[in-house]
């Protein structure tokens, strides 16, 4: 991977000091790069072409020049001057046309721009011509040029038959009209090339560039050791940027890797972007552990997938397609087997559209938007294809109807309301904005600003770092009122609820839970005093036979002094049950009338500061008291003694110095 002088120039302009320190600025052209793939039957001179254009023989394989076929991808590029002062940086990916490498020609044409649909002038249309448009516009390739190759075989009535077979042919498709340029060449004679080139130029030039502040894609084609550099992977940058040191995962691996190096165009770079043929150099895996179908993408921020719903649409040539039926998905450079479940249908007609899920047979890196095609799963030949809408299906169960409606969101709306969509989706679980990057492909900052927009319209809540529908929210809480309205309907002795307990009731996260606990708070619908949340301005109401067991517990201790009874021979003598009694005194120990030490040893409050006072008074005699003089003092037996001396350690009345406490 050696470096490349020119790669090392600035492509906008670049300020640089000469003699004396002057600057001097110094313009270089932009570039722009564009991906142009071939396409057509085998043996209509695909692999000539792209030679003649760009001097390059994309043919690198042995046995591709031994049996004068293409067999795998192959790769070219040319720059040539655009009309705007801009560099159009041309990649060629040269397809097999052989049935036979069908495979090899889907992994190299889901990132081109432009197709060249290569028909011979000798042959006219064949099998794989007519294979590879359906493929090109199965992955809604909207730009290409027609070519008649071998023009100087043909004389030129033939070549004229063959041009209006080939409009015919074209009637109904992205290249029909006036849109269609058909230019016939030769590669032996350089006849048209001139034409081609200026072609190439027309249409490249009018190609929207692919968005480099995206997230980064790299679906790897080829795999293969470099001496002295390690493991090389190639492809075509479908998005963003990446550049030397970043640290990426391979997905369906889910291994981490750093970039040690960077080609674009066989040329050393700082940085591809989207739209270029790329070789990484990789740091911290092996080339057996990579293969082509794999994807590279910023690490911790995708998630490979076994299911995916889609818009799949079925060519008017092919069969009808079943619910379950199995196929063979291609998407970018990855191919795995899926199973085709549709959604409100049995079948799908030939030339119809449906929406459906994908259920794969291997984890693989989908995105929305990702376009893919499906074959018959035998015999092998292309039936249709779609786009994804969403790679991140719920696998709780959902209506029909409501799924339908969902991806109908997914496939038509505004980004404000895929967003809310999928936010709504999760319910009261709400919508990480990691998980929300990861489900749209959006960058961060892109899900920040639509999420911010929907907060000010109110449509969404915001609970740290989740998202939740503003009717999820509101209907969340009014559940959390009735629960808690509930909670005291059964419960009347009780002041009440626990946090826990009701978060645990509405099955939240703790986040949801607070943030919908400080709206009821902020609404004043409910109250939260320390670990307990009730009513607003609701207290605990006794009926008649419970305010007069209160009132009799109340003064049997008051009463008692610090000789009291047991708390079970109090509860036994009143009219209310069990239950009941020991709410009450629940009650009164939180109303700190009661004071409990031990299970069954509980004194009034008035009784405790008293005694307080007479130790106090006791201090002024003495600044020590034993257990014997405590008995004097309070006229009580060891049996209270002790638990009431405990009780005024804790209470730092008193601390434990050997056999006595000191009266602090």
């Amino acid at each position: 991977m050696k470096s490349a002088l020119a790669t090392d120039l600035p492509t906008s302009g670049a300020e640089v000091f000469g003699a004396g320190g002057i600057p001097i600025r110094y313009h270089y052209p932009r570039m722009k790069s564009v991906i142009v793939g071939t396409a057509g039957h085998i043996d209509h001179g695909k692999t000539a072409l792209v030679k003649a254009l760009t001097g390059i023989d994309a043919d690198r394989l042995e046995e591709e020049k031994r049996r004068g076929i293409t067999i795998d991808l192959g790769f070219a590029h040319r720059d040539l001057p655009g009309p705007n002062g801009e560099i159009l940086r041309l990649g060629f990916v040269d397809v097999p046309g052989h049935e036979r490498f069908i495979r090899n020609m889907l992994a190299g044409v889901g990132g081109i721009d432009l197709v060249l649909l290569v028909i011979a002038a000798d042959e006219g249309i064949k099998p794989q011509t007519r294979e590879h448009l359906d493929i090109c516009q199965l992955l809604a390739v909207r730009r290409g040029i027609v070519v008649l190759t071998k023009a100087d075989m043909v004389d030129r009535e033939t070549l004229s038959v063959v041009r209006m077979e080939v409009e015919e042919f074209l009637r109904g498709s992205f290249l029909a009209g006036r849109k269609a340029r058909i230019i016939p060449v030769s590669a032996m004679t350089g006849a048209g090339l001139d034409h081609l080139t200026q072609a190439l130029v027309d249409a490249a030039s009018t190609i929207e560039p692919k968005d480099a502040k995206t997230l980064a894609r790299l679906p790897i084609d080829r795999v293969f050791s470099m001496k002295g550099f390690g493991t090389v992977v190639t492809g075509t940058l479908v998005s963003g940027a990446i550049r030397r040191d970043d640290e990426l995962e391979v997905f369906p691996k889910g291994q981490r890797v750093r970039v040690r190096g960077v080609q674009v165009h066989g040329e050393t770079a700082n940085e591809a972007i989207a739209g270029q043929r790329t070789a990484l150099n990789l740091a911290g895996i092996a080339t057996e552990d990579l293969q082509r179908g794999m994807t590279l993408a910023p690490h911790s921020t995708f998630h490979a997938t076994w299911r995916a719903d889609v818009t799949l649409s079925l060519l008017a040539s092919a069969k009808a397609l079943k619910d379950r039926s199995r196929v063979h998905l291609h998407s970018y450079t990855s191919e795995t087997v899926a199973e085709v479940v549709l959604y409100g249908q049995k079948q799908i007609a030939p030339g119809q559209t449906s929406l459906a899920q994908l259920r794969l047979a291997e984890t693989t890196l989908l995105l929305p938007g990702d376009r893919f095609i499906i074959r018959q799963f035998s015999p092998v030949v292309t039936i249709g294809g779609g786009v994804v809408l969403d790679a991140a299906p719920l696998e709780n169960k959902i209506r029909t109807e409501d799924k339908i409606l969902f991806l109908e969101k997914m496939d038509k709306g505004s980004p404000e309301e895929i967003l809310l969509a999928r936010i709504a989706r999760r319910g009261t679980a709400g919508l990480a904005i990691e998980a929300a990057v990861a489900e749209t492909g959006w960058t961060l900052e892109r899900v920040q600003s639509i999420a911010a927009s929907l907060l000010a319209k109110s449509a969404v809540v915001r609970t740290n770092g989740h998202y939740l529908s503003a009717a999820a929210f509101s209907s969340m809480a009014s559940e959390a009122v009735v629960a808690v309205k509930a909670f005291h309907n059964y419960n009347p002795l009780v002041a009440g609820i626990s946090r826990e307990a009701l978060r645990e009731r509405l099955d939240l996260s703790p986040q949801v839970f607070a943030v919908i606990l400080e709206a009821l708070v902020r609404d004043q619908q409910i109250e939260v005093a320390g670990d307990q949340v009730r009513a607003a301005g609701r207290g605990v109401v006794l009926r008649d036979e419970e305010a007069e067991s209160k009132k009799m517990i109340e003064t049997a201790f008051a009463s008692a002094g610090l000789k009291v009874p047991a708390l079970k021979e109090v509860l036994a003598g009143l009219k209310v049950d069990r239950v009941r009694a020991q709410k009450i005194v629940t009650l009164l120990l939180r109303d700190k009338i009661l004071v409990k030490l031990s299970d069954d040893l509980v004194f009034h409050s008035d009784a405790l500061a008293e005694l307080r006072q007479r130790l106090q008074a006791h201090k002024a005699k003495s600044p020590k008291i034993d257990v014997a003089a405590f008995k004097e003092l309070t006229g009580v037996s060891r049996k209270y003694a002790i638990p009431l001396l405990e009780y005024l350690d804790r209470e730092h009345v008193t601390r434990r110095v050997g056999d006595e406490r000191v009266i602090l």
